[in-house]
């Protein structure tokens, strides 16, 4: 699509209408965010009388001053999820780096069985009652940080974007490392992981969204409301209000709180932004690993 401008030069409408197409599209995906960001600053009386707007009558920050009085829910919940997603990273990317390096290997002996019996797992599934027996029963898991860790250490999926990455990795290099002496762990440690640190911070970053978000597990063996984790705690304040309000913690400072007056709609978007808000402001920053790992493993070796 063209235009003659005064000039003599063509004009090409494409681009523009491209452009005004993403930039509507961004302002729609953007618009739900601000809606919660803004409703957990509003008052609850113009929430009820005049429903959820981008720009309310008004503001209030009520809702945050409760958690404010009362932090330790929230403090003890963020330390819990902060916890999951260190231990669980580091560990799962030291499994996935180290069994799509073995499946990599062309001279491993069993690379094919091996890798059939990863990836077969994507298939098919054993069901949840025989997850939760393994859990509880064999394991013996429930009410610890490990049930929470364990089920998310290893994804074929991330395996297979790893095996495929260090397949690029010339065999030349591992040779000759070899001539000079060395062993598949110190080959492994010292020159396999330096050369993976793109897809290693790739998949770190999902695999921490991962853990951020997760939640189902803990609803399945976490009972100690000591060891909740951040997405568990929204999930139950989201369907009732009074999950907050009969924690311990909140129940000693009912003296100086008045419950009658409790925000309990811009309470639970509150809670929203406290659990979202970190991994809002950590994925700016790292967004270009994100468009990598959209291309990483695209090109068969």
């Amino acid at each position: 699509m063209r235009a003659t401008t005064t000039t003599g030069k063509k004009f090409v409408w494409s681009p523009l209408l491209i452009h005004l197409f993403f930039i509507l599209l961004t302002v729609a995906m953007l618009l739900p965010f601000v809606m919660v960001i803004v409703i957990s600053f509003t008052d609850e009386q113009s929430i009820l009388q005049d429903g959820f707007r981008l720009w309310p009558e008004r503001f209030s920050t009520l809702a945050y001053d409760y958690f404010l009085k009362t932090p330790d829910v929230i403090l003890r919940a963020y330390g819990v999820t902060i916890a999951v997603c260190a231990i669980g990273t580091t560990l799962s990317l030291l499994l996935t780096s180290s069994l799509g390096y073995a499946l990599s290997r062309r001279d491993y002996a069993y690379h094919r069985v091996t890798s059939f019996y990863v990836f077969f797992t994507m298939l098919f599934s054993g069901g949840l009652v025989p997850f939760y027996i393994l859990m509880t029963q064999w394991l013996q898991l429930k009410d610890t940080i490990w049930a929470m860790i364990v089920p998310g250490l290893l994804s074929p999926f991330n395996v297979l974007i790893m095996k495929s990455f260090l397949a690029k990795i010339p065999t030349e290099i591992i040779e000759s490392a070899k001539i000079d002496g060395g062993r598949e762990w110190r080959i492994y440690a010292q020159i396999i992981l330096p050369l993976s640190k793109p897809a290693l911070a790739t998949l770190g970053l999902f695999i921490l969204f991962g853990y951020w978000n997760e939640w189902f597990n803990a609803m399945l063996f976490i009972n100690d409301s000591n060891l909740m984790p951040l997405q568990l705690l929204l999930v139950n304040t989201l369907s009732s209000i009074d999950f907050i309000t009969s924690r311990p913690e909140f129940m000693r400072a009912m003296i100086t709180i008045n419950t009658s007056q409790l925000p309990k709609m811009s309470v639970k978007f509150a809670v929203v932004v406290l659990s979202a808000g970190p991994m809002l402001l950590v994925f700016p920053f790292f967004q270009r690993f994100f468009v990598k790992g959209l291309t990483i493993g695209a090109i068969k070796s």
